[in-house]
């Protein structure tokens, strides 16, 4: 059977104040730090989760283990980076490090931060080289960004876990469930920071293709906007245009 879905967006991270996009690949603000504490104290099914996953960039990490720390404690639970769940464009704040770099930060971090989920857990198995390129699979193109949407739905239909945690970006999120329901173009998302949600698998879902159904939510999945999404670049530019 597939699995359970749970998104969420991670907290909040110093690009997001004032739309500090030159900063490469920011951590969480104290704020961020905070939703996420709320978000663990919130979160009812700790005792469920069979694997935690997030992108690779800081943000995202901080935020799993911050907020998931309950399930990632339980000697079962994996902690794994899927590269493909990055956002999707090219600033600087969505550039993320190299494996051996990432490992460092992940090491000092943890400690400094008080996570009580060893660093040894993290597993980066899936971390290439080249994933923080912003080429290949992981072109911001419009085109590119819905294959890479499509292909990691396709991939957790096949997990074997019940429940999956996956912890990825505002814009992204848009791509993976196909909805766009709520979208603000003056923030690129109706996904609020740290907000979670949860998704099952279309009926009709299968290995080549798969889809999304959200739960708790009555309305019918809105499409891209027209005008706004003709690719990805002019996305960000439309967004960046109305600040």
């Amino acid at each position: 059977m597939p699995p359970v879905l749970y998104l969420v967006r991670h907290a909040q991270g110093y690009h997001n104040i004032n739309r500090q996009h030159h900063l490469r690949d920011p951590e969480l603000t104290p704020l961020g730090t905070a939703q996420c504490g709320e978000l663990r104290a919130a979160f009812p099914h700790h005792d469920r989760i069979d694997v935690v996953m997030a992108s690779p960039l800081k943000r995202t990490v901080q935020t799993a283990a911050l907020a998931f720390e309950p399930a990632l404690r339980r000697p079962n639970v994996p902690f794994l980076l899927v590269p493909w769940a990055q956002e999707i464009a090219a600033n600087a704040c969505d550039v993320g490090q190299g494996r051996e770099e990432l490992e460092g930060w992940v090491r000092g971090t943890f400690a400094e931060m008080g996570v009580r989920v060893e660093p040894a857990k993290v597993d980066y198995g899936l971390v290439e080289e080249g994933w923080n390129s912003k080429t290949g699979i992981y072109e911001p193109r419009l085109s590119v960004v819905e294959k890479r949407a499509a292909s990691l739905r396709t991939w957790l239909w096949q997990r074997p876990e019940a429940t999956i945690v996956l912890v990825a970006h505002g814009a992204f999120l848009h791509y993976f469930t196909e909805d766009w329901t709520a979208f603000d173009p003056k923030k690129g998302t109706a996904f609020e920071n740290c907000e979670y949600r949860k998704y099952t698998f279309s009926a009709d879902s299968n290995a080549s293709e798969a889809h999304l159904v959200e739960h708790g939510v009555a309305q019918v999945k809105q499409g891209r906007p027209p005008g706004v999404h003709a690719n990805v670049l002019a996305e960000i530019e439309a967004v960046e245009a109305n600040p």
